[in-house]
């Protein structure tokens, strides 16, 4: 049997409320399948609109076997780009980030704009028409300050998400940012490891000493379970939305993206060891309002987010291997806020750097345990881990649908 036809009867003989197969997480035709039916074909969140401020900035990423370039143009718009020259292939941005006129390819300095037109091209004859070698065109949305881009060939609409997102966003203002510290590692194991050990905090209390200060550990905090029924959220959102903040916990039909804002335990306002805000500066101006806790922004499969009064967090996972996921973390403030004066690297970063690493070893040990011939798929928590059984859910439909040529994609309520 192959791994198509492999992969899609497990899924469709998946039993309720439990764990996947072993080959989900360590397979590399599984992995192959994941990347063609999702990571190529769904929107990607890549970046910031901060991180491209001025035309000419540009940062690169790679997804899987498509490197991909970023960049803002002269008119302002920010664009993306295969990463690959029209000539022989060769990689025209080689640096992670920089700042260019032009974008021009190391191997034969054939020369691009900035909006993808080929310039120059050095002795290619008479007939050779530059207009047909344009740099390719990744599809690239900006929504709130966020960067999302879609590989395939023909996007899904992104109205639906943007209409979801953008209110959420929009009082934060974080296309008036700057990236403060930015963080990747590697976890070695598969990517819905990663993202099932971010859907629940039933691990928390033994793992995340430091989170532990300021984030609760209630499974309805993070929307899926029972948050409209938890009198001190819903007295959260009254008041966050009375500021003029959207704070009520939204999902999409499909259960891919969803919004809610938390309050932080102890009236604390930042992820610090003591609560207190990080940042002197607040993160936009216009939120006034103190003790807004934490916005908690979700898109599979590639982010999730905290986006709080005095700064924000933004998290990418980018697989590498069926058995190694980048986690990139970036802490965003204010682009007026002054190190050493308004923030300092360690206060700021501190909790999230311990809880990154904390969840790299527990992401490791749990993919070192799966590698056994002893493994089989455990049941989840009904009280704790709906957020996992949520996220399988997810990727469970969006993969019997693709494989199976449509048949399937139910709602997620």
């Amino acid at each position: 049997m192959d791994a198509h036809s492999e992969l899609l009867r497990n899924l469709k003989h998946r039993k309720p409320g439990y764990g996947l197969e072993q080959a989900f997480y360590s397979d590399p035709d599984y992995f192959r399948l994941d990347m063609e039916n999702i990571f190529y074909r769904d929107w990607l969140f890549i970046g910031h609109d901060c991180e491209v401020a001025r035309p000419g900035n540009y940062f690169t990423v790679q997804i899987g076997d498509y490197p991909v370039v970023i960049v803002r143009d002269r008119e302002k718009k920010i664009r993306a780009f295969h990463n690959s020259c029209r000539h022989r292939g060769s990689r025209v941005c080689a640096s992670e980030r920089g700042s260019s006129a032009k974008l021009v390819c190391p191997y034969h300095q054939w020369t691009y704009e900035l909006d993808g037109r080929l310039l120059f091209a050095r002795q290619m004859g008479d007939d050779f028409d530059a207009s047909q070698h344009s740099l390719k065109t990744v599809h690239c949305e900006s929504i709130g300050g966020y960067i999302f881009i879609c590989l395939a060939p023909i996007a899904p609409d992104f109205a639906a998400t943007r209409a979801l997102i953008e209110p959420y966003l929009a009082p934060h203002r974080l296309g008036e940012t700057k990236v403060a510290f930015q963080s990747s590692i590697v976890e070695k194991g598969n990517w819905k490891l990663v993202w099932e050990n971010n859907r629940e905090c039933y691990h928390c209390a033994a793992n995340h000493p430091e989170l532990c200060k300021t984030f609760p550990e209630a499974p309805s905090v993070t929307g899926v379970q029972g948050s409209k029924d938890d009198p001190e959220i819903v007295a959260h959102w009254d008041k966050c939305e009375a500021a003029g903040l959207p704070s009520v916990f939204q999902i999409d039909e499909h259960g891919q993206f969803r919004a809610t804002r938390v309050p932080l335990l102890h009236e604390s306002e930042s992820y610090t060891m003591s609560g207190k805000r990080a940042v002197a500066r607040q993160l936009s101006d216009d939120v006034s309002t103190r003790q807004i806790g934490s916005l908690l922004l979700y898109h599979y499969p590639t982010t999730w987010n905290h986006i709080l009064g005095d700064h924000a967090i933004s998290f990418r996972v980018l697989p590498l291997s069926a058995t190694e996921t980048q986690v990139t973390t970036k802490w965003l403030v204010h682009k007026d806020a002054v190190e050493g004066v308004d923030y300092t690297i360690d206060e700021l970063t501190h909790v999230w750097l311990e809880t990154n690493d904390q969840d790299r070893q527990i992401v490791e040990e749990n993919a070192f345990g799966i590698r056994s011939p002893a493994y089989e798929p455990g049941p989840y928590s009904v009280e704790h881990e709906g957020g996992v059984l949520q996220f399988l859910e997810w990727y469970s439909n969006t993969m019997e649908t693709r494989l199976d040529g449509g048949k399937r994609l139910s709602k997620v309520a």
